[in-house]
């Protein structure tokens, strides 16, 4: 775990302060897919925006002890955006499958969504971490395993 970042929360562990709120920035991007078009399946290539944009930064609130994954799923709902994830019991997380009805393989053996808070690529999921005021989340698609974004695990060694 690098430095000063924080340490995962089991869900259970969590505990939400509806009463606090405080705002974050989250976007969704999947433009390394306009890279990538000629490895994506035929049928997905309609779904993906010109801009590779799905959603642009956006302040939204959240309140004290909400996870990444709490957040996603609102902003998902709120937008109107589909998302699909499943519980991974060995990682005791969400693990998110597709966002924009675009998923996990679509565009190659290696492709998938990744997020990143301020920068930082987490090694674990993200119903486990636990929002901050004024955290940048930022939702990726990845087409070579988080290499092409920024968070190729082969690079952090950490």
């Amino acid at each position: 775990m690098p430095e000063g970042k924080p340490a995962p929360v089991e869900p259970q562990d969590s505990d939400v302060d509806a009463d606090t709120k405080y705002t974050c920035i989250i976007s969704i991007s999947c433009e390394t897919i306009l890279d990538n078009i000629d490895k994506c399946v035929e049928s997905k290539k309609a779904l993906v925006p010109e801009d590779g944009i799905i959603l642009p930064a956006t302040e939204v609130t959240f309140s004290d002890g909400e996870s990444v994954y709490d957040v996603l799923q609102r902003v998902c709902k709120a937008n109107k955006i589909h998302m699909e994830s499943s519980f991974t019991p060995v990682y005791n997380s969400a693990y998110i499958e597709g966002i924009h009805n675009l998923y996990e393989f679509d565009v190659g053996k290696l492709s998938g969504w990744m997020y990143a808070v301020n920068g930082w690529f987490p090694n674990y999921g993200c119903s486990r971490y636990t929002v901050q005021p004024g955290d940048v989340i930022c939702w990726v698609y990845t087409c070579d395993l988080g290499e092409d974004v920024g968070g190729g695990y082969a690079a952090s060694g950490e």
